[in-house]
């Protein structure tokens, strides 16, 4: 992590400071020039006038891993080939997790060649035909004219097949929503996921808020969850139709998870503890129109950066602004995202064609950062947000995914609830492993470090049933009659194998992102690390007696109230007030069950 993200946390950001990465990645619909780099291709639909193209437009060449897939053509397959180009399709789905993409008339050397409209509805055919056989739909993305050295119509046509693995319910993605106070996040959730738009006084968000004060206040206070699905067709599915969260579950090949943080600086506790625990897959950072980068938002765009978690952009309330005011929010936006702490490369999405463009580099380099803007009063651009994020693929490969599920089950408590004719219940996120209905775990570590049996009693994900929690997914846990005294934020249930260490001390490798004067031996901070947050004593700064904004260090820290779980490798962050810095965890100290109090300095 560069230190200068130091500069987004201190308030220094010079808002036309630091060279230009890249300009402004626009988005080519029609034209045959590439989405994704490579030499440009002609202007106005890749024709060449001259005659003969010297520089046909072409994509990257065909990866073996990974969902997208190149076909020149597909007409009339022999039996054989057809059963070849089945197997070929299960891999792409499997290696994108339920979703391919399939371009038709591009070489696999990436040459948009394109094919001619009879060509092209026969291999249409055989694809859906390939489709029927796995079990999958496929939706057209767009189509583009290719035409550099022929007078007769050529198109290339890009293609999204989407199937449920046979072993899950439905593909899954998680999605933090960041932003200052009054930029609008919880009225847009309200928007995406009631189906109705705001009345422009807040309308949209009450079905959002837990509490009575944020009903009141119209501010975020805590974390909440809200779900957005789409169908293997592509087509929205949520409360609009009065469904019930299970009958959108049901109804669903794909489902966004919403997570609903905090944007007042009050609160910044709550949304770091939301960035850090549930492990989203990419976050939403929504800025206002009419007020641009203002309060948190600079704060809450270092936290995605320190964290590497990618995110884009929605600039919202153009209905309130001229046309002008906008463009300037924009053009903001795009600086401090060209500065050297950021490194991005915006790209600004105006149209259906950006938004399929946008969802496929967003997944394919972590720089490309899209830009939206739109109204959750007029609606407009909104459609173009719900085409992003269904056609927005896994951000994690299938090999990752298997690599985890192989290991034993470590799941966090992030959250601890007590649910009449139930008994306690824990949600968080599975970082390993597989759980089912009845496992035996054990949960831990408690005030004087010991682990304890428990047995998984029943399992739901977004409000539905589930028998089987692999890796990387989020759920409540039932634990039928477990006393919930014993339980607290920050525990973790592990698999009895696993024999989990806990430690009171840990040292880590950081960078001070910002700090008024210096860091020394016994500054008091709260520690970040996965779910575990809890306050910690400098006892050491090796090598150095101080440190001051944007120095690294090796620190060893001790924890003030009880041992925690932590993995050699766990991305840090620790704050205490406007003291911040990030790192990750490169020494525990393993200790006994019996030597925790004694380690606390009970």
């Amino acid at each position: 992590m560069d230190s200068r993200v130091s500069e987004l946390f201190g308030g220094c950001c010079r808002p036309g400071g630091g060279p230009a990465v890249g300009g402004t990645l626009k988005a080519r619909g029609a034209g045959g020039s590439s989405s994704c780099g490579g030499p440009k291709g002609k202007k106005k639909n890749g024709r060449n006038r001259g005659g003969k193209a010297n520089n046909p437009p072409y994509l990257p060449p065909e990866a073996e891993d990974g969902n997208i897939e190149y076909k020149l053509k597909l007409v009339n397959p022999s039996q054989y080939r057809f059963e070849h180009l089945v197997t070929q399709m299960k891999w792409r789905l499997q290696e994108g997790r339920g979703e391919a993409v399939y371009q038709i008339g591009v070489e696999d050397n990436g040459l948009l060649v394109g094919l001619a409209e009879e060509e092209m509805r026969a291999s249409l055919k055989t694809l859906h035909r390939m489709a029927e056989k796995v079990g999958a739909d496929i939706t057209v993305l767009r189509e583009r004219e290719v035409d550099y050295d022929s007078d007769t119509p050529r198109k290339i046509t890009e293609v999204l097949v989407r199937k449920v693995p046979d072993n899950q319910q439905f593909l899954d993605l998680r999605v933090a929503v960041l932003g200052n106070v009054d930029s609008g996040k919880s009225t847009l959730l309200g928007v995406l996921t009631q189906g109705e738009l705001d009345n422009g006084r807040g309308r949209a968000r009450l079905n959002l808020f837990r509490h009575l004060h944020e009903i009141q206040s119209g501010r975020t206070s805590s974390i909440s969850f809200e779900i957005l699905g789409f169908n293997s067709k592509g087509e929205v599915v949520n409360y609009s139709d009065s469904r019930t969260a299970e009958e959108i579950c049901e109804s669903s090949s794909k489902m966004i998870t919403f997570i609903d943080l905090a944007g007042h600086h009050k609160y910044l506790h709550t949304t770091i503890f939301g960035l850090t625990s549930y492990c989203p897959d990419c976050a939403l950072l929504l800025v206002s129109a009419n007020t641009g980068i203002a309060g948190t938002t600079r704060e809450h765009l270092g936290l995605a950066l320190a964290l590497k978690v990618p995110f884009f952009i929605v600039v919202s309330k153009v209905d309130l602004c001229a046309k002008t005011t906008v463009e300037r929010t924009v053009r903001q936006l795009e600086r401090v995202l060209k500065q050297p702490g950021c490194h991005k490369v915006p790209m600004l999405v105006t149209s259906e064609d950006d938004a399929v463009t946008a969802a496929q580099q967003f997944a394919q380099s972590p720089n490309v950062t899209p830009i939206f803007t739109l109204s959750s009063v007029s609606g407009e651009s909104l459609d173009l947000l719900k085409v992003f994020l269904n056609i927005l693929p896994p951000l994690t490969n299938s090999k990752e995914q298997e690599e985890l599920m192989q290991q034993l089950t470590e799941f966090q408590v992030d959250e601890i609830y007590t649910v009449p004719e139930v008994g306690t219940v824990v949600g968080g996120t599975l970082s390993s492993g597989i759980c089912r209905e009845g496992d035996q775990l054990v949960v831990g570590p408690t005030d004087d470090g010991c682990f304890l049996e428990l047995r998984v009693c029943s399992i739901q994900r977004n409000r539905s049933a589930c028998r089987v929690l692999r890796a990387g997914q989020a759920a409540t846990l039932a634990l039928g009659d477990f006393d919930r005294a014993l339980l607290r934020k920050g525990m973790v249930m592990v698999s009895p194998e696993m024999n989990p260490t806990i430690c009171s001390v840990f040292e880590a490798e950081i960078v001070l992102l910002f700090h008024a004067t210096t860091f020394r031996r016994g500054f008091q901070v709260t520690v970040h690390v996965g779910n575990v947050r809890q306050t910690a004593v400098v006892e050491k700064i090796h090598a150095k007696d101080k440190l001051r904004t944007g120095e690294k260090a090796v620190v060893r820290f001790r924890f003030l109230k009880h041992p925690e779980y932590l993995k050699v490798g766990a991305k840090l962050l620790f704050r205490e007030g406007v003291t911040k810095g990030i790192g990750h965890v490169t020494d525990v100290q393993a200790i006994a069950a019996g030597e925790a109090q004694a380690n606390m300095g009970f």
